[in-house]
């Protein structure tokens, strides 16, 4: 991670927050894109850029642009942002799958092409996306988070073959991660068996570090303890 410039998207939530810390202690520059308000003031080793609709192609191209010209140059993506819901097909709303599809496809989709010049002109150009175990095979009512992360890793796969040779484009997917919104959700749990953002995070910075040059396209499933 050593002087790398990476924009870490989400940057404000559980897994955003370790993800940016972990890096920025391995000597990277980060820019942190977020819906929410920024909360730092800009250094030259860190940035926030808040109030941001990743959804909104423009809004996604303005972030990526403030982040390259305060850095100089962009080396790795990581699209955290996104979001969950759990609603059955036949009683959901037609909405919920719009609005999955929107935090989880469009985010990393406008985020990637608004990046992927930049990282073209990197010699270690990265997009480490946010996928689903649960993707693999949806469970009653995970019917319109895992359409919408289907679509995460399809959109990893296309964007790994359009770009072979220039940038690496992985997925993680995990199971559920250990954050304090699920285990006030579930909290019956055994919160031993998740996956820790931590441990989400060791495997994130791998992929958007060098030692990952001769992987692209994978699809790697971090399911702690289930």
């Amino acid at each position: 991670m050593q002087g790398k410039v990476i924009i870490v998207t989400g940057a404000l939530g559980a897994l955003g927050k370790v993800v940016a810390e972990a890096a920025l202690a391995r000597g990277a520059r980060v820019a942190g894109i977020d819906h929410a308000p920024s909360q730092l003031s800009a250094t030259p080793e860190r940035i926030e850029i808040g109030g941001v609709d990743l959804s909104d192609a423009a809004q996604a191209n303005n972030a990526v642009e403030t982040a390259a010209n305060h850095f100089g140059r962009l080396d790795a993506l990581i699209n955290i942002a996104g979001g969950f819901a759990f609603e059955t097909v036949g009683d959901g709303d037609m909405k919920t799958w719009q609005r999955m599809h929107a935090l989880n496809v469009l985010t990393a989709l406008n985020a990637s092409r608004a990046a992927l010049p930049h990282l073209a002109g990197s010699k270690v150009g990265r997009i480490v996306n946010i996928g689903a175990m649960g993707a693999l095979q949806a469970g009653s009512g995970m019917g319109p988070y895992a359409a919408s992360k289907a679509g995460v890793h399809r959109l990893t796969e296309a964007l790994a073959n359009e770009w072979k040779g220039k940038v690496t484009v992985n997925a993680v997917l995990p199971s559920i991660i250990d954050t304090a919104a699920n285990r006030v959700n579930m909290p019956k749990a055994d919160f031993s068996k998740w996956v820790t953002p931590q441990e989400l995070a060791e495997v994130i910075l791998f992929l958007a570090g060098d030692a990952a040059s001769g992987v692209t396209g994978a699809l790697i499933p971090v399911g702690g303890r289930m």
